[in-house]
């Protein structure tokens, strides 16, 4: 029932696909698309910070009438910046230093580690009900995300079109026909890492071979430079959702790693 975008570009959705795409421009994240009185829409904003590596600059969220703008360290409600937590109805925002939470009583949780990780998590009321990067959420990878009607699409075609039309907006679509490259290196190396006797509680309670993938494009992006830091993210994002999971990641980090 979760969907997340962590690190260089990589997203998750409901059904279970992992993809990256690296647009920078505001994308339907994932929205309540039925025609009638959708309930809720999360926008996401990425760039580029002064290290190169994406961050997400902003988070637009709209619960059925409210309308929440979150930046790092600032919640703004209805055009009012408010201290958390703050309740509204049916909804309260948390925020310390380090995560920005809403739970919406709709069925939403959202949790923001104001840098570049976005995790939702959605009833399962929704199923079948939502579009967006983080797909249609019907249970079936691949289908209607990255085949549809017959048609096939790559991720970045896909993330292309979840695109918010904005008149005055500055940014360029990636383009579609410069897939990203493929990986086969580092595998020995990422395994290593996901499999340590930290994430011992983890191992069968998510798609490791995934996070196995994700960590290998991000080695091949980096060409040696700064190693670890190319891969903190995706480690981090799967002790995250061990924890979601109802798993007990171990102390991973020290001093030299992450």
């Amino acid at each position: 029932y979760v969907c997340s975008t962590w690190g260089n570009h990589h997203f998750k959705t409901f059904d279970g696909d992992i993809y990256q795409f690296p647009g920078v421009c505001e994308y339907n994240f994932v929205s309540d698309c039925r025609d009638s009185y959708p309930e809720f829409s999360v926008h996401i904003q990425r760039t580029l910070n002064s290290n190169n590596h994406p961050e997400i600059q902003y988070i637009l969220i709209k619960i059925k009438d409210i309308t929440v703008y979150l930046k790092p360290k600032l919640v703004v409600v209805d055009g009012r910046i408010v201290k958390t937590p703050y309740y509204s109805s049916g909804m309260l925002i948390e925020s310390n230093d380090v995560y920005t939470k809403i739970y919406a009583k709709l069925g939403m949780v959202l949790m923001w580690n104001q840098e570049d990780a976005l995790m939702v998590e959605l009833d399962n009321k929704f199923n079948n009900h939502t579009c967006g990067l983080c797909g249609d959420y019907n249970g079936i990878p691949i289908y209607n995300e990255f085949i549809k009607g017959g048609a096939s699409y790559n991720s970045i075609t896909y993330g292309n079109l979840q695109k918010i039309s904005k008149p005055n907006a500055r940014c360029e679509d990636p383009d579609e026909t410069q897939a990203l490259p493929s990986c086969n290196e580092h595998r020995d190396e990422c395994e290593r890492l996901l499999t340590s006797s930290a994430f011992a509680d983890c191992r069968f309670r998510l798609n490791l071979e995934m996070y196995i993938q994700a960590c290998m494009q991000d080695k091949c992006a980096c060409n040696g430079n700064e190693d670890s830091v190319c891969i903190c993210s995706t480690i981090s994002e799967y002790s995250r959702q061990c924890s979601h999971a109802g798993g007990r990641p171990g102390e991973w980090r020290t001093q030299q790693f992450c």
